[in-house]
């Protein structure tokens, strides 16, 4: 009987004991449970195709489309070309000289003058345009120049649109603007066309080619060869 508090106190540890252990090996609630987290959403929209914007293409003549003449309008035969910006034209009354208003190009065959760079190109571009077509005349405001000549904007109408022989000539670098008021209905435009030109190096705005040019003896050369001819006159040593 003096034994029994003992074997109720080892049974009360071991208890103790068991219960600690299954408490170790289960672990706290929640301990390798696996909670989902929140589900990711993608706030962006799904990339789509958009079209490539295209360039709007540039006329021929830099110019709004639908340009044409708008003034005093006659019809005329080319019937030659003299130059890069003067024609001989027979409206009915026959042949009459007429000058390009608000452009000019190098000389080729005005008396005294030497015919100059670009001046052949910008004639036989001139004549690639006009020679034996017929085209429309447009008046600015004065009739004629000093030497009498048809002061004229000349058109010639294609299947795609009108197109003006002055301002082609200056769109292609083969004429500069020049214009005289009250002659200057266009000025703005031929002055864009120009621009273009230049900025592209066409024609007149492009590199000139240096002339052939016969040496010239600096000082220091003359002087060299004067020495040098005086040497070869001078006479030999006297034999004795």
């Amino acid at each position: 009987m003096g034994t029994r508090p003992h074997v109720n106190l080892a049974v009360a540890i071991a208890v103790v004991i068991a219960v600690v252990i299954a408490l170790a090996c289960t672990g706290p609630p929640g301990v390798g449970s696996s909670t989902p987290g929140p589900s990711s959403t993608s706030t962006g929209s799904a990339p789509t195709d958009a079209p490539i914007g295209i360039a709007t293409p540039i006329p021929t003549s830099r110019a709004e489309a639908g340009l044409g003449p708008n003034g005093p309008t006659e019809s005329a035969t080319v019937v030659r070309v003299i130059d890069g910006d003067t024609i001989v034209v027979d409206r009915g009354r026959g042949e009459e000289k007429l000058r390009y208003i608000g452009i000019d190009t190098p000389e080729t065959v005005k008396p005294g003058s030497p015919v100059e760079w670009m001046g052949p190109e910008a004639s036989a571009a001139n004549k690639a345009l006009v020679a034996g077509r017929h085209v429309t005349m447009e008046k600015d405001v004065s009739e004629n120049d000093r030497f009498g000549r048809l002061l004229r904007y000349v058109w010639l109408q294609r299947p795609e649109g009108w197109l003006m022989v002055n301002l082609e000539l200056v769109r292609t670098g083969f004429a500069a603007v020049s214009t005289y008021p009250p002659d200057v209905k266009y000025v703005d435009l031929l002055l864009a066309a120009q621009r273009d030109a230049r900025e592209a190096g066409a024609g007149l705005w492009g590199e000139q080619p240096e002339p052939m040019r016969t040496p010239t003896p600096t000082a220091s050369t003359a002087t060299t060869t004067a020495s040098a001819a005086r040497r070869r006159r001078a006479p030999g040593p006297v034999l004795g």
